[in-house]
């Protein structure tokens, strides 16, 4: 891909996470993003906060005897929920890095839909803390937990 090309790229995504804030519209965001659609992440704005959540799938099944949640659908869909809340939320354009990734599994993940919510616990001016939960039916018993370190 030549330069003019990486330019206009990085350009329609700056404008499309404008455009994804003004409106309010995270799904936006996570709709630009392949893995998201994989194992269908999707987010609104509830309550002046991001939610995030994962209809179940079966594609998403990795333990068809309990059935449950594959562990690395429950992390990937934590790191992608963390990504875009510092996109959504803070004066950041470009897709963060991560640098660090720390997840606790706390009990298994049901074959059933997955909320998730983060927060930004220290922004820097080169790196970004956030910290994501994601629960089944009552958002107090967590089924994981994750610390994230992006690059921005």
């Amino acid at each position: 891909m030549d330069k003019h090309n990486q330019d206009q790229l990085l350009l329609d995504w700056q404008e499309r996470v404008g455009a994804a804030r003004q409106e309010q519209d995270p799904q936006s965001l996570l709709d630009m993003i392949p893995y998201s659609a994989f194992i269908g992440a999707q987010a609104k704005v509830d309550d002046q906060r991001l939610l995030y959540w994962l209809d179940k799938r079966a594609s998403n099944i990795g333990n068809p005897s309990l059935p449950a949640i594959h562990g690395g659908v429950i992390g990937g869909f934590l790191e992608l929920a963390a990504a875009i809340e510092i996109i959504y939320s803070l004066n950041v354009t470009d897709m963060p890095k991560v640098v660090d990734f720390s997840l606790d599994y706390l009990r298994p993940g049901r074959y059933k839909t997955i909320y998730a919510s983060c927060e930004v616990m220290r922004q820097g001016r080169k790196l970004v803390n956030v910290s994501a939960t994601a629960w089944q039916d009552d958002e107090q018993t967590p089924i994981a937990t994750a610390r994230c370190h992006f690059l921005i």
